[in-house]
């Protein structure tokens, strides 16, 4: 007998227990990063898709365009851009307890 062994009731509990927390294991080692200064939204019944990209528009004055080089496009289920909106909302309320207010232009 081994002093170091789990009972196997207590291995069985931690694997079945529904009130305990999923392991999520985050694999970056196919990552990639983006910068993006712009992000549009479209949506349909079935998704909504989110669009990244960089405003190429250096001198704005006396232009009435802007010039935006798309990078990203992610296509979310509408549940999982609820969850999106959830989270981001929650860590915009952190970032402004923390660092004041953001004020966005009308």
């Amino acid at each position: 007998m081994t002093t170091d062994a789990k009972p196997a009731a207590a291995a069985t509990a931690t694997s079945t227990d529904p009130m305990m927390p999923t392991r999520v294991t985050w694999d970056d080692s196919q990552m990639q990063t983006s910068f993006a200064n712009v992000i549009n939204v479209i949506n349909s019944r079935e998704e909504f898709t989110l669009l990244f990209g960089t405003n190429q528009t250096w001198n704005v004055v006396g232009s009435n365009s802007l010039a935006v080089k798309l990078s990203n496009r992610i296509v979310l289920t509408p549940y999982a851009a609820k969850r999106l909106h959830t989270l981001l909302g929650q860590h915009i309320k952190d970032y402004e307890d923390r660092f004041g207010v953001m004020r966005l232009d009308p």
